[in-house]
């Protein structure tokens, strides 16, 4: 099997699982999983996470302040070389007309790193959350058809993977960052 068939029975998949065009209870269930993986969402929740958390929460939401800009600086590296166009369609014009590109899902990244350091990072209780919630994110994007499958898969590989890789990275980086500043955040 060549891409070209790889990439046709994709789109064929991706078509079936899509319900943008269809109103109702699922996909107005879509459309919220779909929204909760936007970076200004998570944007804005991690500052109320700054604000209001306590210790434990602070770390996460500073790592996933991190972890989520220097993930949207893979993503969009990979969509730049790749440059594959968006599965035609009315809904997430915002997306459409801000990043016409599909491969890979940042959407799918972000919610698979943000499960993969909830899991290390936070209570058992949210961990789970987290993970329940990441592969809805995934599929939401696709059934509201701004992405292929196979862009959520990628995508979410590569969010666990640049979790795990920033994990080996961050503490010295911490640690040096207390001895050149002497700031702590918690």
């Amino acid at each position: 099997m060549n891409l070209h068939n790889i990439l046709e029975h994709d789109a064929r998949l991706s078509s079936q699982m899509r319900i943008a065009e269809k109103p109702g209870f699922l996909r107005n269930v879509a459309i919220f999983f779909s929204h909760s993986g936007d970076s200004w969402f998570w944007l804005a929740g991690l500052i109320l996470m700054w604000l209001f958390g306590d210790a434990t929460f602070k770390k996460f939401a500073t790592i996933l302040f991190f972890g989520i800009g220097g993930l949207a600086v893979v993503v969009f590296a990979v969509k730049f070389i790749f440059k594959r166009q968006r599965p035609a369609g009315d809904w997430g014009n915002i997306y459409r007309s801000t990043d016409p590109h599909s491969f890979p899902s940042g959407h799918a990244a972000r919610a698979f790193m943000i499960a993969v350091l909830g899991t290390l990072l936070t209570p058992g209780w949210l961990a789970l959350i987290l993970w329940l919630w990441a592969p809805l994110v995934a599929f939401s994007r696709v059934t509201m058809g701004v992405h292929y499958l196979s862009d959520v898969i990628v995508g979410a590989m590569l969010g666990i993977l640049v979790a795990f890789f920033g994990l080996q990275i961050y503490q010295p980086l911490i640690d040096w960052f207390f001895s050149v500043t002497g700031f702590m955040f918690w």
